[in-house]
């Protein structure tokens, strides 16, 4: 089953795919979004043009795992995917990948006004490769 992440920024926001085997994570596009509903509606199509099945969002918790209000943002813009695309959407901790897909693009050499334009895509596949893991172990 193909599964589509998204990092949700205030601005830009994040989206990768997998593959059918569920294998792999790649980074598709970074949104560039300021008004929600317009954000919503543009994940929910790009959710149908990758075929995916399956829609993990970020849910930024605190670092004491507790949620704070922009974790609280993202569980209802998740909650509006999920009753707009009829697809399943799934919360899941992106605690740090903003600042580890930093790090890795940084440790690649690449130049800040590029890393700006796909630090976000990069976050998003920082997520769904952590849910891929998740679901690869749960099944052995």
């Amino acid at each position: 089953m193909k599964i589509m992440s998204v990092d949700l920024g205030k601005a830009r926001t994040g989206v990768a795919i997998s593959d059918e085997s569920e294998s792999f994570a790649f980074p598709n596009c970074v949104i560039t979004e300021y008004n929600e509903e317009r954000l919503i509606l543009s994940l929910c199509k790009k959710a149908d043009e990758l075929g995916a099945q399956l829609i993990v969002v970020g849910y930024p918790k605190n670092m004491d795992g507790s949620e704070g209000s922009r974790a609280k943002e993202c569980a209802l813009i998740a909650e509006k995917i999920k009753n707009i695309s009829g697809k399943e959407v799934v919360l899941w901790d992106e605690r740090c990948t903003t600042l580890s897909a930093h790090t890795v693009l940084s440790m690649n050499n690449v130049k800040s006004k590029k890393r700006k334009a796909s630090v976000d895509a990069v976050a998003a596949v920082m997520i769904l490769e952590d849910y891929l893991n998740f679901r690869k172990d749960k099944t052995i």
